[in-house]
């Protein structure tokens, strides 16, 4: 009887963010995720013992994670989170202020009622000079809830201080910083051996990447990205086969040292692939190697259907093989962008049910399928309700109860299916199968140009002694790293991105240290460019625009209010938003919206469903409009206002062509003349939401009074 094999293979990375120079941590990032995700994202499945999992652990983590464990870690954020609120200088007071509302508000801040509190009072302090500064029970109820809000849920639910912190919520004494602080190293010290005793009972593979997260097509030869992008912009041409091949014999030996067996699989960091590439990993003894699915497509010369995908592959070439197994990646960013605006038993469901679908003609032709799941295994939780357990859980129990599909390893999977010849491979990453996120762009290309000389200045160095030219090549390594790039160009933000670039920076710096050399004095200077991150303004005046679905006239929007999306991702890289910018505004009766599509995305909105919600600053409604486009027109509209009767005709005047118009009677709001609003807008697609404007909080209009508005 043919099988589903599912295979899911979780990605667990953060950049080394050691400086070696200072031996101080530049960011707690390692720390962070230790705390919330690598101890339980495994601990779950001894939960679940049907469920068997690939996990891909960086080397570069798992040193960092080793070094927190033992208490050697140098962490000034965690330093300041310790240290007693009464001794806080200014200046640190400030820099816990900043660095201490990292996470998602909705799933990780006001989950806490103080920490929510706290946020709200930060808030406020930011946009008032007035505002009172905390005092130190609310500094230190600040630095204990900047920690506990990262605290794994198996020690929120299980461990009795924990829950009793938890459950006090407030009034957290110095004794209470102290044992937080021990109580970290205790949970930071159970993720490697969680790992071992898994591994050891055969439920999880372990397979790795390159040490420090290079992408590895461009250390072998930085020019191949011309022929994933042709013609695209470039840098001198960097060329070290060399130092990919020791980025992936370091990765090896570390693997086998802490965990007792070298890994035989491996996922290029970023999924970035090559036929050079292949060959140095087979001749290292990787038997495996994982990418994306838009690789295959591109190596193959057409889209491939879930027949091509959900099958194992060899490639093979001068007489070298591995295999190779193909992310579906539509899938796989359904876990890591979209369920996590779900409840967790219908985005389980929909999850597997659509797995079904695609194998049901596969099944019916007598053969296995194979639906490889890869990615992030730490990003996407922190969005997800109690950092994504009751999704995992409702979906492993669901695995496990359910005929017909095994969740097994990849190793697993390549013991069970034939495989596919391939014969090359095409040089591509998991991002559009090519490099442009890593190069390509002003500021990626301008990091390149340094590495290089930086590079050859290691070359021509001369009269170093071997342990510091050992150093000053470990910093060229960690500056091989993808991460920074991650950063750099138009793609990604962060409230860190100047910290990245810093960091950097040093590490190249670091280099001309430990040869004795003084570093060059462009690398005191920002990479980073200045970018435009999402923009509001607000009316300036009343508008009376025809609902056309069209720009009739260029003066007819003129005074509305203007929402400009932020294109680029955040930690993780997801899809494009479809929505370009939102106008809106009012005539004293009604609110218009108008909704601008990026260019060509307007092939893509059939069947899609634009879901409104409106709610008066005063308190009433809410209302809610659902607006359904289809073949470049509203197919449907339907409406529940908070003052319409519900036997009422739709007060909703809507149209779409080039863009998407709206009307909507104040009156039908039990918006009073005059009175301000907010709104907030969603679209969704086969029941799944794809886009939201804005992506956090709502739009608002201040008055629908024309008389106060101003030109």
């Amino acid at each position: 009887m043919p099988q589903i094999y599912l295979c899911f293979l979780w990605h667990m990375h953060q950049p080394f963010y050691k400086d070696l120079s200072s031996g101080e941590y530049k960011m707690p990032w390692t720390r962070m995720h230790a705390l919330k995700d690598y101890y339980g994202m495994a601990r779950i499945l001894e939960e679940f013992p049907q469920i068997h999992q690939t996990f891909n652990l960086v080397p570069s983590l798992t040193a960092q994670i080793a070094e927190y464990a033992s208490g050697e870690a140098a962490d000034p954020f965690l330093a300041l989170a310790l240290k007693p609120a009464e001794q806080l200088s200014g200046e640190e007071r400030a820099f816990l202020m900043r660095h201490s509302f990292y996470s998602d508000p909705r799933r990780m801040i006001y989950r806490y009622p103080r920490y929510g509190e706290l946020f709200d009072a930060w808030q406020a302090q930011k946009h008032s000079a007035s505002a009172r500064h905390f005092d130190a029970q609310e500094i230190r109820d600040l630095q204990m809830w900047s920690q506990l809000a990262w605290f794994d849920e198996e020690f929120q639910a299980g461990d009795p201080e924990v829950r009793g912190w938890i459950a006090r919520g407030r009034d957290f004494t110095l004794a209470d910083q102290r044992r937080m602080g021990e109580k970290q190293r205790e949970i930071v010290s159970q993720v490697l051996p969680e790992y071992r005793k898994l591994a050891a009972a055969g439920q999880i593979e372990i397979s790795t990447t390159p040490y420090y997260h290079p992408i590895l097509p461009l250390l072998c030869d930085s020019d191949i990205a011309a022929v994933s992008h042709p013609g695209v912009t470039l840098p001198p041409r960097f060329r070290y086969p060399d130092d990919a091949r020791r980025q992936l014999v370091l990765s090896r030996d570390a693997i086998a040292r802490t965990f007792g067996a070298p890994p035989v699989g491996l996922w290029p960091s970023e999924g970035s692939v090559s036929d050079e590439v292949f060959a140095i990993a087979a001749d290292l003894g990787f038997e495996w190697a994982a990418t994306d699915s838009g690789v295959l497509n591109r190596t193959l010369g057409r889209a491939v259907g879930v027949d091509g995908l959900y099958r194992t592959y060899r490639w093979w070439q001068s007489g070298r093989s591995l295999a190779v197994v193909f992310r579906d990646h539509f899938l796989s960013d359904l876990i890591g962008f979209v369920y996590s605006k779900m409840d967790s038993g219908p985005a389980a469901a929909d999850f597997l049910d659509r797995i079904r679908a695609n194998c049901a003609g596969i099944l019916a032709g007598g053969r296995d399928a194979f639906v490889p799941i890869v990615l992030d295994g730490e990003n996407a939780w922190e969005y997800y309700l109690q950092n994504g357990r009751p999704f995992l859980r409702e979906l492993y129990r669901r695995i496990s109860a359910g005929a017909g599909m095994r969740a097994v390893t990849v190793s697993e999977a390549l013991k069970l299916l034939p495989a596919s010849p391939l014969d090359g491979i095409f040089p591509g990453s998991w991002i559009d199968a090519n490099f442009d996120v890593w190069i390509g762009a002003g500021e990626d290309n301008q990091a390149w140009t340094q590495l290089l000389r930086a590079r050859q200045t290691f070359d021509s160095a001369t009269g170093v002694s071997p342990e510091r030219r050992r150093l000053a090549l470990e910093e060229l390594m960690i500056a091989e790293g993808s991460d920074w790039c991650w950063w750099y160009g138009p793609e990604h933000e962060s409230v860190n991105r100047e910290e990245f670039d810093q960091l950097y920076r040093s590490h190249l710096a670091n280099v001309y240290r430990f040869l004795d050399l003084v570093p060059p004095e462009e690398l005191s200077r920002p990479i980073l460019r200045s970018a435009a991150p999402e923009l509001r303004i607000p009316p300036s005046g009343p508008i009376t625009p025809v609902i056309d679905g069209r720009v009739t006239s260029y003066f007819e929007w003129i005074g509305a209010g203007t929402y400009r999306v932020d294109q680029r991702s955040g930690s993780m890289h997801g899809k494009k938003s479809l929505v370009k910018e939102a106008y809106f505004g009012s005539d004293g009766a009604n609110l218009y919206l108008r909704v601008d599509f990026h260019p060509g995305s307007q092939a893509g909105l059939s069947a899609t469903e634009v879901r409104l919600t409106i709610q008066s600053l005063e308190g009433a409604g809410p209302s809610y409009a659902n607006i359904t486009l289809a073949n470049g027109a509203v197919l449907t509209s339907e409406a529940r206002l908070a003052a319409a009767p519900p036997a009422a005709p739709n007060p909703v005047e809507c149209a779409f062509a080039r863009i998407l118009e709206a009307r909507v009677p104040l009156a039908a709001l039990a918006i009073a003349p005059g009175a301000g609003l907010r709104f907030q807008f969603s679209l969704w697609q086969s029941g799944l939401p794809v886009d939201a404007v804005p992506q956090q909080g709502w739009l608002e209009l201040p008055t629908t009074d024309p008389a106060a508005m101003t030109g």
